[in-house]
């Protein structure tokens, strides 16, 4: 009976507390669905003990250029969203394509950091094989209010990002690039 008017006590909390915090920190609504997309530009070099051995013994690597599209949906001060992507590759990469969610906090008037976890595939060029598994990385979003171009664009408008992302703890995966959000 405890646990029943403990969770009962819970779950009447929960919406007062969710309606006492109607925006975030950038000022846009606290609760909802915010979509984006955007274009990243990075390079992925994997480990020589990866499952992308070579007959020659060397190491894949590439340049990479990625369309991503996600949805977020904030909670408040946090938000959890699910993003994919399609990745031309250069070099020993062909195609790379994935889908992960994600994690995180808004951050500054703009800003947001994250952690994300997902799955990517890579097909590889020149003798290496196609694989896929688990990709995990980490983040950050920089809006205009947070380095001082407020009034350019809208609280959701246009990002910078910057993240790190590593597949199955073989590679290296920075990416850089530009996010629009809705």
């Amino acid at each position: 009976m405890k646990k029943f008017l403990l969770a009962a006590a819970i779950a009447l909390g929960v919406p007062a507390a969710a309606a006492a915090q109607e925006t975030a920190p950038d000022g846009t609504p606290a609760f909802g669905i915010e979509p984006y997309v955007g274009v990243l530009g990075g390079y992925h070099e994997f480990d020589r003990d990866s499952e992308f051995g070579s007959p020659r013994g060397g190491e894949m690597n590439g340049g990479l250029i990625s369309g991503v599209a996600g949805v977020n949906v904030p909670l408040g001060p946090v938000f959890a969203g699910v993003e994919g992507n399609a990745t031309k590759g250069f070099g020993d990469i062909d195609w790379e394509y994935g889908v992960r969610g994600r994690l995180g906090a808004r951050a500054g008037d703009s800003g947001m950091i994250f952690a994300s976890a997902g799955y990517q595939w890579v097909n590889g060029k020149r003798a290496y094989a196609d694989e896929k598994d688990w990709i995990y990385g980490v983040g950050v979003e920089v809006g205009p209010k947070d380095i001082g171009l407020g009034g350019i664009t809208t609280n959701s408008g246009i990002r910078l990002r910057l993240q790190a992302e590593t597949y199955d703890f073989d590679s290296i995966r920075p990416m850089a690039g530009v996010i629009a959000h809705f």
